[in-house]
C-alpha cells in the first residue's frame, strides 16, 4: 500500500525537473538519505536515478561523474543504516521481552539473514520503502559485516549504476522517454519482486503437497 501511494505521488510531480533542480549535490543527498536514514523511505530514488540518466544523455549531467557519486552515496547510506541497526540490535538484546518486542524475533531475523541475507539485500534495493529498512534489519540481525559489505557494494553498483545507465542509454535511443518514467519504474519493481514471489509460491505449494502426502 505504501509503495502504491508513493508511486501515485510520483505521478503528480515532474521528476525530470526535480532532478535537474537537485543537481549533483541534491541527488547525492537524496540517495544517501533514502538508503541511510530511517525517515528517507518516502524519497523517490528509482525515478530520480532514471531521470538523472536521461539528463546525462542530454549532456546536462556528466555520466562519468554522476554514476560514481551516486553509487558511493548508496553504499555509504547502507553502511550507516547497518551500523545504526547493529547498535539498536545490541541494545534490544539487553532489554527484557515486552508486548512490542521479543528477543526471539531478532534470533529469527539473524537466522534468515544468515541464509537469505545476500539475496534480500540485492533484491530489496529495487523495491521502494523496503530498501530503506533492509540494512537496519540486517544490522539488528547481526549479519556479518564482511558479508554485508560485499553485498552492499554489489547492490549499490547494480541499483544505482543499473537504473542510471538504463536512463542514459534509453535517453539516447528513444525520444521523449521521460514521459514513460513511471511505467518503466513499475516494470523494474515488478521484475525485482518476481524471484521472492516465485519462491513463496514454491514453498506454499511444496508444503501443501507434503501435507497431502501425509494425509493420504
Amino acid at each position: 500500500m505504501l509503495v502504491l501511494k508513493m508511486l501515485d505521488f510520483l505521478n503528480h510531480i515532474d521528476v525530470v525537473k526535480l532532478t535537474k533542480t537537485a543537481g549533483y549535490i541534491g541527488l547525492t543527498l537524496i540517495i544517501f538519505c533514502e538508503t541511510g536514514l530511517f525517515l528517507g523511505f518516502f524519497l523517490p530514488g528509482d525515478s530520480l536515478l532514471f531521470a538523472a540518466g536521461l539528463l546525462a544523455a542530454q549532456n546536462i549531467f556528466n555520466i562519468f561523474i554522476l554514476v560514481p557519486i551516486l553509487i558511493a552515496a548508496a553504499f555509504l547510506g547502507y553502511t550507516i543504516a547497518y551500523w545504526f541497526g547493529d547498535k539498536i540490535g545490541h541494545w534490544l538484546l539487553s532489554r527484557p521481552d515486552n508486548i512490542w518486542f521479543k528477543r526471539k524475533y531478532l534470533i529469527e531475523a539473524h537466522q534468515f539473514y544468515e541464509k537469505h541475507g545476500g539475496k534480500a539485500l540485492l533484491l530489496g534495493r529495487w523495491v521502494p520503502i523496503v530498501r530503506t529498512f533492509l540494512p537496519i534489519v540486517a544490522g539488528m540481525a547481526e549479519m556479518t559485516h564482511r558479508r554485508y559489505t560485499f553485498f552492499n557494494i554489489i547492490g549499490a553498483f547494480l541499483w544505482c549504476g543499473g537504473i542510471t545507465l538504463a536512463g542514459f542509454f534509453l535517453g539516447g535511443m528513444i525520444s521523449n522517454v521521460d514521459r514513460y518514467i513511471l511505467p518503466i519504474i513499475l516494470g523494474i519493481i515488478f521484475i525485482s519482486l518476481l524471484p521472492p514471489i516465485i519462491h513463496c509460491l514454491r514453498v506454499k505449494f511444496s508444503s501443501k503437497s507434503h501435507k497431502l502426502d501425509i494425509d493420504s
